[in-house]
């Protein structure tokens, strides 16, 4: 149980079912505002997501998985959904990403902002921060490297106790969501400027333009 304001919520992990979906878009909406939480060697992490960019597979010329493309590091994406795919960018940082729809349908969800609900000092560990400013968790690097997710953990179930997504009644309306296109995908021709990234207008863990 954990305290969100003044009131107490039992977090939900999100089912499988949740993740099966066949409409990458929509789970990327309803992934906002649900809780990322890990537990890796006995340190419990949890962040609230407010930002997240949906990777439409292989007719989408920013997935990983674009025109059936598979290697060694994105057979996961061909899993079914509830799968985590972590993979290094630049050989720095760590990207933490949701595989979503059925076996062979290659769909993926960046995680690219959270912000910080429980285990802020491991957090602050971590990084090597002094203070828990925005920085924290804001961009997909900085939530991996919070939370403990590095590319070795890529393949866990989502549905595990080392790490999972939770549901703990905070409610998102409507108004509350934007929709841009993605960041860093300039390489995708017209598929950069599809609105598959999509915010908590009001969050200030938000990376990038806020609109």
């Amino acid at each position: 149980m954990v305290i969100i304001g003044e009131f107490t919520q039992a977090m939900r992990k999100l089912p499988k079912s949740f993740y099966e979906r066949g409409d990458v878009l929509k789970i990327a909406q309803d992934l906002l505002g649900k809780v990322l939480i890990t537990t890796f060697d006995g340190l419990y992490t949890s962040a609230r997501i407010v930002e997240t960019e949906a990777y439409a597979g292989v007719m989408d010329k920013a997935s990983h998985a674009w025109n059936g493309r598979r290697t060694n590091r994105t057979e996961i994406m061909y899993a079914t959904g509830g799968t985590a795919y972590v993979y290094l960018c630049y050989g720095i940082h760590h990207l933490f990403n949701v595989v979503t729809n059925k076996l062979d349908a290659p769909h993926a969800i960046l995680i690219r902002a959270a912000e910080p609900v429980e285990g802020i000092a491991t957090m602050l560990m971590r990084t090597k921060k002094k203070k828990a400013d925005f920085t924290l968790t804001k961009g997909p690097g900085n939530v991996a490297k919070a939370l403990g997710i590095f590319a070795k953990h890529s393949g866990l179930n989502l549905l595990s106790d080392e790490i999972y997504i939770a549901d703990d009644g905070f409610k998102i309306i409507k108004s509350m969501i934007a929709a841009t296109p993605r960041i860093g995908v300039d390489y995708a021709g017209e598929d950069a400027k599809l609105l598959y990234r999509f915010i908590i207008k009001n969050s200030k863990y938000v990376s990038g333009k806020k609109q």
